[in-house]
């Protein structure tokens, strides 16, 4: 008779079954510790994954939204600085007719008509960051103001002439079903101060006009009587202003909300697919010592034989 080990079929099993369940919770372990996440595949997540696909494509929109907000807040604070330099220069306007018209002098009135044109036209025809003309609405690869002079104003027909602009105005989507209106066309904001500039710019190309010197009883006329619309154009620059305010406020708002929402969101995916590493080192560490166990056990019982316990 052969004399065999002692160590059953059933035992190597067993204990091989030990190593195998040892080796899978350390590569397991491995895995989290290195790359900081519960698995790399769905079967790891288990009944988590809708919702973690979920709180993914929330944040996503998040981000989205927040980005395109961003992008919207740029152009608004733009408008903001040329909307307070356009009602600057309307009120410049007014002030400078209010001069000669209580002075009874208009002695180079017309040089700060022409300079307010001048800057007016600028403002109107200002771009933004990519190239595109910032009060052009829907139409903003060409001058929303196409007029070159103050003299090509008054020869107009009509001061809408002078416009280009489409008739759509920019709007952004801040939110699901939200949107808000960002758009300012040059129209809306030019015509009532470049209605003035021309009648203006008329009545001194005209037989009783000649703004030069002392005011005539027809030029202090029709000084008086303009003095009105200079002051709505004015008045109507500064809503637009403060409109414009209310609008990059909203917008500010929404921007904080959306980072509020993004923070949310991703927090939600953490919790779900993030590891928390002190465990996971942890379970690193029993499962080594574990596997380290098994093998050893292994390598002791697989040395056993009877003849280690023959007399010699």
């Amino acid at each position: 008779m052969s004399v065999d080990r002692v160590a059953s079929n059933a035992q190597a099993q067993i204990l091989l079954q030990q190593i195998m369940q040892a080796s899978s919770r350390m590569n397991t372990a491995q895995q989290q510790v290195a790359s900081g996440k519960v698995s790399s595949d769905y079967a790891g997540i288990g009944g988590k994954t809708s919702a973690l696909e979920a709180a993914r494509a929330s944040a996503a929109r998040a981000d989205a939204y927040q980005s395109a907000t961003k992008t919207a807040l740029a152009q608004v604070d733009l408008q903001d600085t040329q909307l307070s330099q356009l009602s600057a220069v309307a009120e410049q306007l007014h002030q400078t007719m209010l001069t000669a018209a209580g002075n009874n002098d208009a002695t180079g009135m017309m040089d700060a008509v022409k300079s307010v044109f001048d800057q007016a036209a600028a403002i109107l025809n200002s771009k933004d960051a990519n190239g595109n003309y910032l009060f052009g609405g829907d139409k903003d690869d060409q001058p929303p103001f196409n007029v070159a002079s103050l003299g090509q104003l008054a020869g107009l027909s009509d001061v809408s002439q002078a416009f280009s602009n489409g008739t759509q105005k920019k709007s952004v989507m801040i939110g699901d079903g939200q949107s808000v209106q960002i758009g300012v066309l040059a129209s809306d904001v030019g015509t009532k101060l470049m209605q003035t500039l021309k009648d203006i710019a008329s009545f001194d190309a005209g037989p009783t006009g000649g703004f030069d010197a002392t005011l005539t009883g027809a030029q202090a006329s029709f000084l008086s009587s303009e003095l009105p619309a200079a002051k709505d154009a004015s008045a109507g620059l500064n809503l637009a202003n403060a409109s414009n305010g209310i609008t990059y406020n909203r917008l500010s708002e929404a921007s904080d909300q959306q980072q509020a929402l993004n923070t949310l969101y991703k927090g939600f995916v953490s919790n779900i697919e993030d590891v928390d590493m002190g465990t996971a080192i942890t379970q690193l560490n029993e499962s080594q010592t574990a596997l380290q166990a098994a093998l050893q056990v292994t390598a002791q019982l697989g040395q056993i034989s009877l003849l280690n316990y023959l007399p010699n």
